[in-house]
């Protein structure tokens, strides 16, 4: 505990440097375009200059706010052991997942926990997912596995089928591609003691860490949505239960009307229905599932445009509490932080690019690029360093930022701003399945 509160506490001083270096670098690209003698309407580049550095505030707020919280949400972590332990049923829906299934049942036997049930939900798969499932099927000491065979519906009803049939008051929701860390329940089950608790957002991890693009991705998932879910969860709204992890009181989940399937992100639409219906959602970054994150840019993009559109679709069906804050503010405010991160940063950072290797084309100036990159990837190194320590993650992992910030987010942003069109004129998409290789 020592050690990393010496290590926090360090890397809070690097950070805060690194903050007032990124601001310093605002600062100059401001002025840079201010007073440019480019040949665009001067109105053009003023207004320009103000939008990308009012963004920039805005970022670096946002980082200082993420930083901050989440590390006063880790000095609040209590590591005791819980008072009970009751039983608890791990939902696996499954479509086609013949090359991951078996792996992610075996680290479910494996789980250091008294009493639980597996219940794994073959959503109509056109391979052998559900005779590699049933492999394990019956007694297993502390753990019973049942396949249940189903017709396909997709993932949304496949989970409110194990939902009806799950016989314990806590349910585990996972993906059929995932394997879980031994101490997830143990550590997921003690935040329930609060009786305000409706559910907890688990810590998701890249197993498969074979090229750049993984790699990158492994980055991604603790610094974008580890960190982004630790800080909220010292508020106790996290606004996503990710997919791979999200335990819930089934009372809850009841109470809610379960997964809808009109949506491509049920676990964001499910968690915006728990927070509006009063019930904190907490983060536990001991429990942890392991992921198979894709290893080709194109199933990579298809897989950030389905999140992005379900997202939006998500934040369609509660659009009223954009303006309503009756429900309570903090829902409020998180709607608006996911439309800031899904449609403003995106917007933003496209244009600002655009904009600068336009300048650097045309005008043999590249500086005005290059400290737009520079603040963007400081900002990116800080949070890095301070998400690696925090989750005991390989320091070889903090270079990839630079990486992170030259090509993968452009790219990214690039699909979540098509995705915001085709999803403002509801053009229609399917739920594009990702191919699995079979690394869990």
């Amino acid at each position: 505990a020592r050690r990393t509160y010496r290590l926090l506490r360090a890397n809070g001083v690097l950070a805060s440097l690194l903050l007032v270096g990124i601001t310093g670098l605002s600062l100059g690209l401001y002025e840079v375009l201010h007073d440019a003698q480019f040949e665009l309407p001067t109105t053009f580049l003023k207004v320009a200059s103000g939008m990308l550095f009012g963004f920039l505030v805005l970022l670096i707020l946002r980082y200082v706010g993420l930083l901050w919280f989440s590390y006063l949400n880790h000095l609040e972590r209590d590591d005791a052991e819980p008072t009970s332990l009751p039983p608890v049923t791990i939902l696996v829906p499954a479509y086609n997942e013949g090359a991951v299934i078996q792996g992610s049942i075996r680290s479910l036997l494996d789980l250091d926990y008294p009493r639980y049930e597996i219940l794994v939900i073959d959503d109509g798969s056109k391979d052998d997912t559900s005779a590699k499932a049933s492999v394990y099927a019956g007694d297993h000491g502390r753990a019973n596995v049942r396949v249940i065979t189903k017709p396909n519906g997709g993932k949304a009803r496949a989970l409110n089928t194990g939902i009806s049939q799950a016989t314990s008051d806590f349910i585990l929701c996972m993906d059929g591609d995932s394997a879980l860390h031994p101490r997830t329940l143990r550590r997921a089950i003690r935040h329930f003691q609060d009786p305000a608790i409706g559910a907890v957002a688990g810590s998701v991890k890249v197993v498969n860490r074979t090229n750049l693009l993984s790699s990158l991705q492994a980055l991604e998932y603790i610094e974008g949505l580890n960190m982004v879910r630790a800080a909220p969860a010292f508020f106790r709204p996290v606004n996503i239960i990710p997919g791979p992890i999200g335990i819930f009181r089934k009372s809850a989940l009841l109470k809610v009307g379960g997964y809808d399937h009109d949506t491509f992100a049920e676990d964001c639409d499910l968690t915006l229905k728990l927070l509006l219906e009063g019930w904190q959602v907490n983060y536990e970054p001991g429990s942890i599932a392991y992921t198979e994150a894709p290893e080709k840019m194109l199933d990579l993009l298809k897989q950030r445009y389905r999140w992005t559109r379900g997202i939006l679709q998500a934040i369609s069906k509660h659009k009223r509490r954009l303006i309503d804050p009756r429900g309570g503010f903090g829902v409020t405010f998180t709607l608006w932080y996911m439309i800031f991160e899904g449609i403003m940063w995106p917007s933003m950072n496209v244009f600002g690019n655009v904009l600068f290797v336009f300048v650097a084309a045309r005008y043999g100036t590249a500086l005005p690029l290059v400290l737009w990159w520079a603040q963007l990837t400081v900002l990116d190194l800080a949070a890095a360093l301070y998400c690696v320590v925090v989750e005991e993650e390989s320091l070889l992992l903090v270079p990839y930022a630079i990486f992170y910030r030259a090509f993968f987010a452009l790219m990214i942003d690039v699909a979540k701003l098509f995705a915001t069109f085709e999803e403002l004129f509801k053009l229609r998409m399917d739920w594009g399945k990702l191919e699995r290789i079979g690394r869990i």
